[in-house]
């Protein structure tokens, strides 16, 4: 009877650790990027285009699988227009003529891929590069803290009206369609006067409005840009970007949850990047201080520098922070990783440390791994104030140092990597400031 008591005992334990899940960082039971995700899209070959799309779109239209299509130029989806996208299909977007897709305030895209047939945007040359094609804008009526409630988007656009680059309003709830298993290969191009494009801009969308599973990889510019809007994102992934992979202005109202960012310290560029990078303003006369400012909520994030030499790497400059927080923003990282950077995070120098601020910005049960320095002011020495106050028991954080190859299931899987993290790999550590050593 014991022995049999014993073999249901390790029946059970061996069965709840197959079907357990790590809390922090991206969770699931089964690995999410498995199947719609590509991280060697260079290796991907398309047939030539068979439809060419450009200029204004004022009606309902559908793009289908069996054809494969050219973003020729400004494209814009304008007079409360649906540019409906069915699974499998591929667009290309023209490096000659900057390809760029525009959803106007309005219309709406309707872009729903499947895991096993996701939607593809990508470059139009055989030999592909970061920053080949603009990027795709999708701008809503949700509120924006500038003054006016409205604004426009630039980098030299030059639409038939002015209406089809404003985004800005008071309709929290605004439907902009809906983004499921999508990708965005090689956007990002740079303008001579306006800087890079990013791969995907949410420019004041709202609530109705669904971004999940969308994947931006190989981008020059940021690779999600929120300004301002009431935005949900989950499952999405940002790789290899030369600037940021999340980046927040205009007064967003961001959720974002179980989603991925994976840095190369030899990809950057000049001006810096991160995985985060949180703002309420370019100008601060610019905000109207009546509305609210930026606030993001993220939940289950994996935020990872993947490095060949980590230590080498942070010794020669390439490693930057993880995640910046402008002033006059509210930020609450909760079960989340943030993995191989330095530090962790930077505060702007600007930002007071007082009871105020330390109650907009939250840092709860997450975990900190292989980080030179945690959570830094920016260009103050001594910061031994907010590594305390962020290393007590009562934020529950937990600091550590080992290789990626530790840390997740199987971060070194070159098509379909897994980035949860093992399962009791957690090793709490009483290291939480910086170590040059």
């Amino acid at each position: 009877m014991k022995k049999n008591t014993l073999t249901l005992f390790l029946i059970l334990f061996v069965l709840c650790n197959i079907n357990a899940q790590q809390e922090k960082g991206i969770t699931g039971y089964d690995n999410w990027l498995d199947t719609w995700t590509d991280f060697k899209p260079n290796k991907a070959n398309y047939d030539e285009a068979t439809q060419i799309l450009s200029g204004d779109i004022d009606e309902n239209t559908t793009l289908t699988k069996r054809n494969i299509y050219l973003l020729l130029g400004e494209v814009y989806v304008m007079n409360n227009a649906t540019l409906t996208i069915e699974p499998g299909t591929v667009i290309l977007g023209d490096y000659e003529t900057n390809g760029s897709l525009t959803i106007s305030r309005g219309s709406k895209l309707e872009a729903k891929g499947t895991i096993l047939d996701p939607i593809v945007f990508t470059s139009s040359r055989t030999d592909k590069k970061s920053g080949d094609w603009g990027g795709i804008f999708i701008l809503g009526d949700a509120p924006i803290n500038t003054f006016g409630n409205v604004s426009s988007v630039n980098y030299g656009l030059n639409p038939s009206s002015t209406e089809n680059i404003s985004y800005g309003g008071d309709i929290v709830e605004s439907d902009s369609g809906n983004m499921e298993y999508v990708r965005i290969e090689y956007a990002g191009k740079k303008t001579k006067s306006f800087g890079n494009y990013s791969g995907l801009t949410l420019a004041a969308i709202g609530l109705k409005t669904i971004i999940k599973n969308v994947m931006v990889s190989y981008c020059e510019g940021n690779s999600f840009n929120i300004l301002g809007g009431n935005v949900d994102l989950s499952h999405t992934v940002s790789f290899r970007s030369s600037k940021n992979d999340y980046n927040f202005n205009y007064g967003a109202q961001c959720s974002i949850n179980n989603s991925l960012a994976i840095r190369s310290p030899y990809v950057s560029s000049a001006d810096g990047s991160r995985c985060m990078y949180v703002k309420s303003y370019d100008i601060k006369e610019n905000a109207d201080t009546d509305k609210k400012e930026t606030y993001v909520r993220a939940e289950n994030l994996t935020l990872v520098n993947v490095s060949n030499d980590l230590e080498s790497d942070i010794k020669v400059g390439l490693v930057q922070e993880a995640i910046y927080l402008g002033t006059d923003v509210s930020f609450h990282i909760d079960k989340s990783v943030i993995s191989g950077f330095k530090p962790a995070v930077y505060f702007d120098a600007r930002i007071a440390i007082n009871s105020k601020n330390l109650d907009k910005i939250k840092f709860t049960n997450s975990y900190f791994n292989n980080c030179q320095g945690n959570i830094f002011r920016k260009d103050y020495t001594n910061n031994d104030d907010l590594e305390s106050w962020y290393g007590s028991r009562a934020f529950n954080n937990v600091y550590s140092k080992g290789p990626d190859s530790e840390t997740f299931i199987d971060s070194n899987n070159s098509r379909y990597p897994d980035f949860r993290l093992r399962i009791n790999k957690i090793i709490a550590s009483n290291d939480n400031s910086d170590d040059d050593n």
